[in-house]
């Protein structure tokens, strides 16, 4: 190698050797500077680990003194931190889970709390924020919250922190206690009495139905002296029994006064005024209630003059009245009772009734006592020997009696003496029994009359008839008439002993009760009588279909229809059947364009044998079947009739 690149090569290494002093140099201020940094770091870093010690120190001992939900959030409303209440009272753990305090706010509460925080930003404390608010399980809570904010070092607020109480059950004792003033101040306003608050005398407060009473407004009542409206005759006895209320005595009394009305008559009321004393004892106010009597003492006033008119009433009456306790002792009786049974007063009062009455069946008395304790009322008849040993007949109407508390102490009982009539029913079966002996003779003797009566009529006719046939060639037009007229007059006969046997045997024994068509009983009718052809019977209205005896209907329908026809001598003549209905009755008309009945033959033509005219063809009985037959149905007949005009029967057979 050359001297030149020698001296060249040390050159080189001078300059490195420049370069890496100078490097050196570099990096050594540069380290010095990066420890100064480092340094400086670590003083600060020491400094905020100190200063977020302390806070969470800070923190730290005040969730562990606070009992009640403790809550830290951001100005976002984020939650920071909670303690262990407010993790169990919302349900949320911030730990676990974000938890955004808006969120929970009821939507009711809303903007009310977006108010409340701006108040909070601008003051820096917030207290007694109460608002309703959703838990994790949705349940609603009311809380109250008092809030402040937190500072960092330069006084910026950097979050909130805030203390929350469960006032749930207060606010619903609250509202429910605002609910029931709501119902006490309906209770009091519509009271029907009159309630009054009164302090020293005076009315603070006064309810509707008060100054209802009296006529004056409530306010007119309130701050008056309770002295200006009472009577002045009642004021002694009310300031003797307030002033007792006052020293103590007393804690309530009740007092009937008179209170003076705005149009100047007084008011009759029941007054009950209590004591309202405070914890140590001392009356706060009085109240008083109201009630007025005016009516009620009207009613015992005409109570009392009641009992004292049916006392006399009772006492005079001509019904035995008694009164028993429920061990049959006699408690009461009347003049009446005593003339009944033949015993004074004092002789029955305080005795048994069962020992002092001799009564036939004295099992009664305790059964009928068996049915007062139960409440039931009966009648009833007993067979009595009065204190003179005659039997009499007593209607003995007995009801429980009862006390104020409605239990039944003993029984009453009304006496009527039916000796009377006892004996009249007596006489009046053994009347009906002598009576149905008489209709069953009667019936029996109708029907041996009837035979004994057609035989010989029988036979006469035969002869009249065998003359006729054998001597027609010997006798003249006078002995022709005579035999004929002889006919005529059998036939009558037979037609009157036929009305007769079926009159008497008309009754309610042997009727056959049916469902009958009453149309084709008319026209059954129609087909048997004989209607001249100039007559026409004609069915009006529809006839309705009756439970009767058909054989009977028939009889009333056919006696009525051929009495109708045979009456009629018009060149026209017309027979008109028409029914209406009732409440209880079918009602039936039969009417004609006859001759007429005169008025006073109106009610005789329903008596047997009676008939009107010269019709010889008539027996005169019936019109006496139609009617006997009617009164089976519990009905009646009666006509309209007006000579040469025509008649019109109707009549009613029950349902």
């Amino acid at each position: 190698m050359d001297s030149k690149e020698i001296v060249l090569l040390k050159k080189a290494l001078e300059r490195q050797k420049k370069a890496r002093q100078q490097a050196e140099h570099i990096l050594e201020e540069k380290s010095k500077e990066l420890y100064d940094v480092t340094h400086h770091l670590q003083e600060t870093n020491s400094k905020l680990e100190n200063l977020l010690s302390e806070k969470a120190s800070e923190l730290d001992g005040v969730f562990i003194n606070i009992i009640d939900p403790y809550v830290v959030m951001d100005l976002n409303f984020n939650v920071i931190n909670m303690n262990s209440s407010a993790k169990e009272f919302l349900g949320y753990d911030h730990a676990k889970e974000n938890l955004n305090l808006a969120r929970i706010v009821h939507k009711d509460f809303v903007e009310y709390t977006v108010q409340s925080f701006k108040s909070l930003v601008e003051v820096g404390t917030l207290k007694n924020y109460q608002a309703k608010i959703l838990t994790k399980n949705k349940t609603e809570k009311w809380v109250l919250i008092n809030s402040s904010l937190i500072y960092d070092a330069e006084r910026k607020p950097i979050a909130a922190q805030g203390i929350v109480r469960d006032i749930t059950q207060e606010m619903e004792i609250k509202q429910l206690l605002s609910e029931q003033k709501k119902q006490l101040d309906i209770i009091v306003e519509n009271s029907p009495l009159g309630i009054v608050l009164v302090v020293d005398d005076k009315m603070v407060k006064v309810n509707s139905t008060f100054a209802q009473l009296l006529g004056y407004t409530q306010n007119e009542l309130i701050q008056n002296n309770v002295r200006n409206i009472s009577s002045p005759e009642d004021l002694e006895d009310s300031e003797q029994l307030m002033a007792k209320m006052n020293s103590g005595e007393l804690d309530k009394f009740s007092v009937t006064k008179n209170y003076f009305k705005k149009d100047g008559s007084y008011l009759l009321a029941r007054t009950l005024v209590s004591a309202v004393k405070d914890e140590a004892g001392n009356i706060d106010y009085q109240v008083a209630l109201v009630e007025d009597i005016t009516k009620e003492k009207e009613a015992e006033e005409r109570l009392k003059n009641e009992r004292e008119k049916y006392s006399s009433i009772i006492a005079n009456m001509n019904l035995g009245l008694i009164e028993v306790d429920n061990q049959d002792v006699i408690q009461m009786v009347n003049q009446s009772f005593c003339t009944m049974s033949g015993f004074d007063e004092n002789k029955l009062v305080g005795k048994k009734a069962s020992d002092i009455l001799n009564v036939r069946n004295k099992n009664i008395f305790e059964e009928k006592q068996e049915k007062r304790v139960t409440g039931k009322s009966d009648s009833y008849e007993v067979e009595v020997l009065n204190k003179n040993g005659e039997l009499r007949h007593w209607l003995i109407s007995g009801a429980p009696r009862y006390d104020n508390a409605k239990n039944v102490v003993g029984s009453i009982g009304i006496h009527l003496d039916i000796t009377n009539q006892k004996q009249l029913e007596l006489q009046k079966e053994k009347l009906l029994k002598d009576l149905e002996k008489s209709n069953e003779g009667l019936q029996e003797y109708a029907h041996i009359v009837s035979h004994d009566l057609k035989s010989p009529l029988r036979s006469i006719s035969a002869l009249a008839t065998w003359l006729t046939e054998d001597y027609s060639d010997k006798l003249d037009d006078s002995g022709k008439f005579n035999l004929q007229q002889i006919q005529e007059k059998i036939e009558g006969m037979d037609r009157l002993i036929d009305g007769i046997l079926r009159y008497s045997s008309i009754n309610d024994d042997n009727l056959d009760n049916m469902v009958v068509d009453l149309n084709e009983v008319i026209d059954e009718i129609r087909e048997i009588i004989f209607v001249p052809d100039h007559v026409n019977i004609n069915i009006m209205n529809p006839l309705p279909s009756i439970k009767v005896d058909k054989t009977k209907i028939h009889q009333l329908f056919q006696n009525l229809i051929s009495n109708a026809v045979v009456n009629i001598e018009r060149e026209v003549g017309l027979v008109e059947i028409s029914s209406k209905e009732n409440k209880s009755h079918w009602e039936f008309s039969v009417a004609d364009n006859g001759v007429g009945i005169p008025k006073e033959y109106h009610e005789k033509i329903f008596k047997v044998f009676q008939s009107i005219g010269n019709n010889e063809r008539s027996t005169g009985i019936g019109l006496s079947i139609v009617k006997k037959i009617i009164d089976l149905y519990q009905g009646k007949i009666w006509l309209d009739s007006e000579v040469g005009k025509g008649t019109t029967f109707h009549f009613t057979l029950k349902k």
